[in-house]
Parts: C-alpha cells; structure tokens; sequence
C-alpha cells in the first residue's frame, strides 16, 4: 500500500523535479484509407483521425486534473503516408495538410508519420513523398516527418541517404524565416521503432494494431536529485542500483495514466517508452545527470561510459516496472533540448564526435543539432551514414535530426524557443565525403543479421 512517504516523494517529484508525462500518443493506421483517388483518400484520413482523436486532449487533460499529473503533450502518429501516396499518386503534400488540419482540429500538439520505410530500397510512392518533404513541412504547423535508410536486417540504402542529405538541406531552406524549423521536424532513422510516442519520429508502424495509446515518460530532473542525495563516495554499481530504483517508480506513474487513458478512449494500451527526454528548463537535463555521477562537464572524457550506465539502468527498471515498456527507452540527447549540452557545446567541451560517440550507447541518434548554413548535402548525408552504421552494426535505432542554420557559421546561436531550446551552431569537419556518398548503392547487412 501507499504511504505518506511515497505520497510527498512523487508531490516533491512533480513540483520540483520536473516530473512529467512527456506525451500521451494515439497511433491511427491509415490502411483502410488506401484509394486510387486521393481526394477521397484524404477524406478518410480525416475522418478517421478525428473519429478517433476527437478525445484525446480531453482524456489528457481530465487525468491530469484527477492525478495531478503533468502530461504535457498530446500527439497523434499515423501510418507511413508513402503507402498511401503509392496507391493514390497525386501530390503528397495534400495528405501533409489534410493531417495538419486533422492535428488542429482535435487539438493536439503534433501529428507524425508523414514518413517512409525504405531500408531496403523505394516502392511507388516512396520517392514522391520523400521528394515533398521540404514543401510540406514549411506549408503545415503541426506535422512531423521521417524516413527510415536502414536496419540491421536490410543493411543501408545508400541512394536513400543521399536524397536525404538534400532533402534536410531543402528543409531548413524552406523554412529559413522560422529559424529553419523544418529540419526540426524531419529525422532520418536506422533500425525505426514502429511504437516510438516521440516526435518528430513517430510514425504507427504497420505491424500495430487499429488503433493503441502509447505514453513517453520522463524525467531527468528526478535522476538527478537521487543521485545528488548520495555520498560522493558512493560506487558506480550503488549508482546505476539508484537510477535503476528511480526509472521504475517513474515507470509505475506511466502505467497508470496509460491504463486509465487506454479504459476512457476505449482503445488498448500499447507501450510505456521511458525515455529520459530534456527540455531546455533548469534542472530537466541529460548532461546533468551524466555531471552529477563525476564529470566535470558533459563530453569530457568518461562521458560516453557514464551514459551507457545511465541508459542500461533506466532500461532495467523500467522493464521491472511494466511489461509494456517499447519505443526507444533510454536516455536521448538532443543538444538544443539540454541545458547542460547546450552550455557543454558553448564551452567547447562538447563536439559532434564526441556526440556521435555517445549515440553508441543512449537511446537514438544525433539529435537537434545546429550546424552551419553553408553545410554541403554530401556532408550532411555523410553525417546520415555515420550514425545508420553504428545502428545497423549494433542492432540498435539511431537516427539524425540535424539544422543548417541558413546564414548563420560557426558559434553563431539559434533559437527556437519553447521546448526545442536554442544552441550553437557546431563544428563540421571540413574535407569532402561527395565522392563516396555519389556512389550509391547499399552497405550490405552485416554478418550479425544472419540470425535465424
């Protein structure tokens, strides 16, 4: 039974600690919306998302009144619009407004799943979707896009990491009167999740039911203040044995608003992702976390050792606490998202090699980094390949979301304000990847795939 020991710790939690439910995300599949006519087919969409969705944000808001429970996003994420495009044709871009319009309508704070799949090479209405990325991400407000390049079963479609390097470049270009936001909105993955609530990669895979709610936890803020309560002389183990305690109880409050929101919408409830995912407030940091277990700043040396402990820990506990536990489950580190990595990153302390040593070990990829405006598309798609290799190898999802910043160089600041934060703009390496990545083709599966 619950105390009143156990009732102040999660009222402490909740005020102080930024404890939160990060979102509650209703995945739709749009299968049964297929049509050869598209304008009938975005008919469907909508009507079926806001059949579905028509509750969400109240259902939300409702639990956060009976629980006193922050829940601080409601998103929807749909089937990979490229399979729908495939059967329709026309310009997918109607499908990106028809879900904008859908997303605005029952109130939610993003829709993803303008997104496709394609690992192992393009189908009809791949590349076309694809190709609309940049458009439709700078005509709609709320919609989310991503494209998974690879996994470890399909090896990586190089010819789809060089359209894609142009596709983020055209993105951010697109939208360079809005602090480049389209490239902030658009991830390219290796080894996608199909369950993943958190944008802007979430997309409803095609494997999922009908319908199903899926609940993001987090809270870096309450790691921290654990491990701030223990001897400095506490070992590594007593540590990791203190997040993995801390990841549970977080867990348990997953559990329950994803069975109560799952019972009033009437839909089943998929899975809980405990993601350690921060946002730009004091005290609601990765980096932190990483500096209160030794390191005098987050991307010194030991870094990337710290971090596979805390991503470890906080995946036991949370696999302790629910059997339901999916989606990516772990520690993210989005530069711009992180208080303590955006003044890591100022200080010089934190580099993209550093970070990409990192994304070995948490729990996706290189994420909401700004780098210069002048990036080439061969470099960027470089960067894409990078980060698809260490995913493909490891068997693990990574994924990229990076900015040009369009005229802005080198230690110049971007700021977008709200929960996407603000950071420097990066270091590139200088030396062209161009001749490698205009060879196309695929980096074969490694032998690991061979599995069965």
């Amino acid at each position: 039974m619950l105390n009143m020991t156990d009732i102040m710790e999660t009222i402490t939690m909740i005020q102080d600690e930024n404890l939160d439910i990060r979102t509650i995300t209703m995945g739709i599949s749009l299968l049964d919306c297929c049509d050869s006519d598209i304008d009938k087919s975005c008919e469907k969409v909508y009507n079926k998302i806001y059949n579905y969705a028509k509750d969400l944000v109240k259902t939300g808001e409702d639990i956060e009144k009976k629980y006193g429970i922050p829940i601080v996003n409601k998103r929807i994420s749909v089937t990979p619009i490229a399979m729908l495009v495939g059967a329709s044709g026309g310009d997918p871009v109607q499908y990106a407004k028809t879900l904008d319009r859908a997303a605005k309508d029952v109130g939610v704070n993003f829709i993803g799943g303008f997104s496709a799949l394609v690992h192992k090479g393009f189908s009809p209405g791949d590349k076309k979707l694809i190709e609309s990325i940049p458009r439709a991400l700078s005509e709609t407000d709320f919609v989310c896009s991503s494209v998974n390049i690879g996994s470890t079963k399909a090896g990586i479609n190089m010819d789809a990491v060089k359209l894609m390097g142009g596709i983020v470049k055209a993105a951010a270009e697109e939208t360079k009167d809005r602090q480049c936001i389209g490239a902030a909105k658009l991830v390219v993955f290796c080894n996608a999740p199909e369950d993943n609530p958190f944008m802007a990669g979430a997309f409803h895979g095609p494997g999922e039911p009908d319908c199903v709610l899926n609940v993001g936890v987090s809270g870096p803020g309450v790691v921290r203040a654990a491990l701030a309560k223990m001897p400095d002389d506490a070992d590594l183990t007593e540590v990791a044995d203190m997040i993995k305690k801390t990841a549970f109880k977080i867990t348990r409050m997953g559990q329950l608003v994803g069975t109560e929101a799952s019972r009033r919408l009437g839909v089943p409830f998929g899975i809980i992702d405990l993601s350690l995912a921060p946002t730009p407030a004091i005290g609601d940091s990765v980096a932190h976390i990483l500096e209160e277990i030794g390191l005098e700043q987050c991307g010194t040396h030991g870094t990337t050792a710290a971090l596979a402990m805390l991503n470890d820990a906080v995946k036991k506990g949370g696999v302790m606490a629910s059997s339901n536990v999916g989606g990516l489950s772990g520690a993210f580190i989005p530069v711009t998202e992180d208080a303590g990595m955006i003044d890591a990153a100022r200080a010089g302390s934190l580099s993209i090699e550093k970070l990409e040593a990192m994304t070995a070990v948490c729990s996706v990829g290189l994420d909401m980094i700004v780098i210069p405006g002048d990036t080439t598309p061969e470099t960027i798609s470089a960067i894409i390949a990078d980060e698809a290799a260490i995913g493909m190898v490891n068997s693990k999802t990574t994924a990229v979301r990076v900015i040009p910043a369009v005229g802005l160089k080198e230690g110049e600041e971007l700021d977008f304000g709200g929960l996407l934060g603000n950071g420097p703009v990066m270091k590139l390496h200088s030396k062209s990847p161009a001749k490698m990545i205009n060879r196309g083709g695929r980096i074969p599966a490694p032998l690991q795939s061979l599995k069965n």
